[in-house]
C-alpha cells in the first residue's frame, strides 16, 4: 500500500513522524523517539515523500501545537489494528480537548475492561489525533504512556487538563 510522508515535524514535545494514504488520511503518527513509524504501517507499506498530500495534516499539527486547534479534522485510516483496538481508538476521539477520562471510564464506554483498553492505548498508531494521552488512572495519577510520562504531563498541560 503506498503511503506518503513529509519531512519530520519538530514539535515542542519532540520530533514527529507521520504517514498519510493517497487521500490524505492519517495512517500513523508517532514521536520519533518511540516505536518506529514503520511498526504502525503494516506489511507491504511503502513510504514516499509527498508534501502536497501531507500538507493538510501537517497544518493541523502545527495549529495544535500553536494552541489554535482543539479538534483534528484530518480523516484517519489506521493501517493496523484489531476490531477491538479500532473501537477503543475511535472512542478516544470522544475525549474532549482539555479533559481526561480514566481507564475505567474508557472501558465502560467501550464495553470492556481497563486492562484491555490500556493495551489498546499502548498500540495506538495515531498519537495526539487519537488522544490516548488524555487517559489517566482512576486515582487521578497519570498511569502509563508509550512516549513517557513527562511527555504525557506536558501534553496535558498544553491542553489545560493538568495545571501542576
Amino acid at each position: 500500500m503506498p503511503l506518503f510522508h513529509p519531512a519530520a515535524l519538530a514539535s515542542p514535545f519532540g520530533e514527529i513522524h507521520f504517514a498519510t494514504d493517497e487521500q490524505g488520511a492519517l495512517a500513523a503518527l508517532v514521536f520519533a523517539d518511540g516505536p518506529p513509524l514503520g511498526a504502525f504501517l503494516g506489511p507491504g507499506a511503502t513510504l514516499s515523500p509527498a508534501p502536497a498530500r501531507t500538507a493538510p495534516a501537517l497544518a493541523e499539527l502545527e495549529a495544535y501545537f500553536a494552541g489554535r486547534l482543539r479538534v483534528f479534522a484530518t480523516p484517519i485510516a489506521p493501517a493496523i489494528g484489531t476490531p477491538f483496538q479500532r473501537r477503543v481508538w475511535e472512542t478516544l476521539r470522544r475525549i474532549p480537548y482539555g479533559t481526561t477520562w480514566s481507564y475505567t471510564h474508557l472501558a465502560a464506554e467501550t464495553g470492556s475492561g481497563p486492562r484491555a483498553v490500556g493495551g489498546a492505548n499502548g498500540a495506538n498508531p495515531l498519537c495526539l489525533v487519537l488522544p490516548c494521552h488524555r487517559v489517566i488512572a482512576a486515582d487521578g495519577s497519570l498511569g502509563g504512556y508509550a512516549y513517557g510520562l513527562e511527555r504525557k504531563r506536558g501534553l496535558l498541560r498544553h491542553e489545560g487538563a493538568l495545571l501542576a
